[in-house]
């Protein structure tokens, strides 16, 4: 499998040229890295190329790294069913930046870019419908970045006396809980069970 794989990045890398950023062999998987404005084109010779064929489109999925120039990574997962092999093509992406839609390519793309631009905000250039398709009408941000509030912003449930469900800003509950935030050996009040083995 490898050596396919070998052959396979050689012939990518000699068909893109400067298309292609990045090509790595790592783990017995092939991953390309291309720019955003080049991602349509590249994803098009994968589908056509004779030699490649990677005609489905497992997933499309986003990688958030707030610490990076181009916070985003939009990584598509390819399959070629004639020759048995799996590719990822990972783009970088800014977050105010825009990243071409790959419906003509790959029409199951549609639900995957619509499910990326809800979960991560990445938004796609040209998708026909984009908007929120997990969270609920109106949410604020967006859940899987990794800066989003762990508790959310509002939470929601259902009134009885209003019949209907209400969004209410979040309210944690914390008066029956003592947290002392410090490990047991390194200066809590009290005693847990076993802390009298280490003392003698």
């Amino acid at each position: 499998m490898t050596e396919d794989l070998i052959e396979l990045k050689e012939h990518i890398e000699a068909k893109l040229g400067e298309d292609l950023s990045v090509a790595r062999l790592e783990y017995d998987e092939l991953t390309l890295t291309v720019s955003a404005n080049t991602v349509v084109a590249v994803l098009k010779f994968l589908r056509d190329d004779r030699l490649c064929r990677f005609i489905q489109l497992i997933d499309l999925c986003g990688v958030d790294y707030p610490q990076r120039n181009k916070r985003f990574d939009v990584v598509y997962h390819l399959l070629s069913m004639h020759n048995n092999q799996r590719i990822r093509v990972k783009a970088p992406v800014g977050e105010e930046e825009n990243i071409p839609t790959a419906i003509d390519v790959f029409p199951c793309a549609d639900w995957f870019e619509r499910e990326a631009f809800d979960m991560y905000g990445i938004q796609f250039e040209g998708h026909p419908d984009l908007r929120r398709i997990l969270t609920d009408y109106g949410f604020e941000g967006y859940p899987l970045r990794k800066d989003f509030p762990l508790t959310g912003h509002v939470e929601v449930r259902y009134d009885d006396e209003q019949a209907r469900v209400v969004y209410e800003p979040v309210k944690l509950t914390q008066e029956y809980r003592n947290f002392d935030y410090l490990s047991p050996w390194e200066g809590a009040e009290y005693e847990l069970p076993g802390d009298e083995k280490a003392s003698s």
